[in-house]
């Protein structure tokens, strides 16, 4: 299971810096851990005077703020950083190019998200005020990532003090191996998906029951459907403050040929997502 010691946020003065300043200085208190803020961008009077503000407004961290300014391209400062800093979270909000009226969480994501080599959080709806996290959603899909991924879920949940969360089962309707065209076609069909929904929890449940979560109330959830897609689209239905991914696997040119689950999620994020490394 994941550790979180130190955090790093991206720091941009867009309309959206306080609340994520606000989120990040509370995350880092939940975790106990150390808080690294980068700006990528020139460092002036103004940009200092309007970032003391907004941390003298915020919660007192438990440990001092580490404020680093550097110039050059966003996603090549915040990988360089967090690398030297041997993060293991980093907090993306809003970010700005710098000169440019241009805020964006998705694209850079992209990007960062195929080379970072610590967990990354996308925010994007971070409030000054704490909005309580009640539900957490969780890909339970088959990977050797996935049993990595639901303890760090748990881990955040304890944190958070979130008692909900759902794994949901991304299953491919290739798997049924079944062509619907009548009603017996359909049973079969059902009885079919039946079995892999069995086959999924019982999976799922091997995982948990080496996983201290006693006092988190957790369900599983199949879904037959496009991976990330789905998963993506049930997060956003039921209005979970958190939604949980593997980070996606490099596969040489085929990675960049074939969109991986994770894609579908940068696309249109749904929710605040964690993507686990």
């Amino acid at each position: 299971m994941q550790k979180i010691h130190r955090i790093l946020i991206g720091i941009a003065f867009s309309p959206n810096l306080k609340p994520n300043l606000f989120e990040a200085f509370r995350i880092a208190n939940l975790f106990n851990a150390e808080l690294i803020g980068v700006h990528v961008g020139e460092k002036n009077t103004k940009k200092e005077t309007d970032l003391n503000k907004i941390i003298s407004e915020a919660d007192n961290l438990n440990k001092p703020l580490k404020t680093i300014w550097q110039r050059g391209e966003p996603v090549d400062v915040i990988l360089k950083t967090a690398a030297l800093q041997n993060v293991d979270l980093l907090i993306l909000g809003a970010l700005q190019k710098e000169n440019l009226l241009k805020y964006y969480v998705g694209s850079i994501a992209r990007k960062i998200t195929r080379k970072a080599s610590c967990s990354i959080l996308l925010l994007i709806k971070p409030s000054v005020e704490r909005n309580p996290c009640k539900h957490i959603v969780v890909n339970g899909l088959k990977d050797e990532k996935t049993e990595e991924t639901i303890k760090t879920s748990v881990l955040f949940a304890k944190h958070l003090l979130c008692k909900k969360m759902t794994i949901v089962e991304e299953i491919s309707q290739s798997e049924l191996h079944v062509k619907v065209n009548d009603d017996k076609s359909l049973r079969k069909a059902t009885i079919a998906k039946e079995r892999l929904k069995n086959r999924e929890d019982q999976r799922v449940k091997n995982i948990l029951k080496d996983i201290s979560c006693s006092d988190i109330s957790i369900k599983t959830q199949s879904i037959f459907g496009t991976r990330g897609y789905s998963i993506g689209h049930y997060a956003k239905v039921k209005r979970a403050d958190l939604l949980v991914m593997n980070a996606p696997t490099k596969a040489g040119i085929l990675y960049r040929i074939f969109p991986h689950d994770i894609e579908y999620i940068l696309s249109e994020l749904p929710t605040d997502v964690l993507i686990v490394k």
